[in-house]
């Protein structure tokens, strides 16, 4: 394909091809993420004292950031005109 057609077309943004309600609901998953990914850090840092255990939580919750993150971009970059 021709890279400037991929521009053209989602010129919107990724998530154009959704309903708005649609988008809605994806950046409250990902605000959902990011705050649980938060509270998660919280309490291993308070409660958890087993040092593997510990890093498998953190990564757990890295990885919910970071997915929240990126859908909360996505959700930006397809705000309506």
């Amino acid at each position: 394909m021709n890279p400037t057609f991929l521009i053209v077309a989602s010129a919107r943004g990724p998530l154009d091809a959704m309903g708005a309600l649609d988008i809605m609901w994806v950046s409250f998953y990902s605000i959902g993420l990011l705050l649980l990914s938060v509270i998660m850090i919280s309490a291993v840092r308070k409660w958890v004292h087993n040092a593997f255990l510990s890093f498998i939580l953190r990564l757990i919750a890295f990885g919910m950031f970071l997915i929240g993150s990126i859908l909360m971009v996505l959700v930006v970059f397809t705000w309506p005109n």
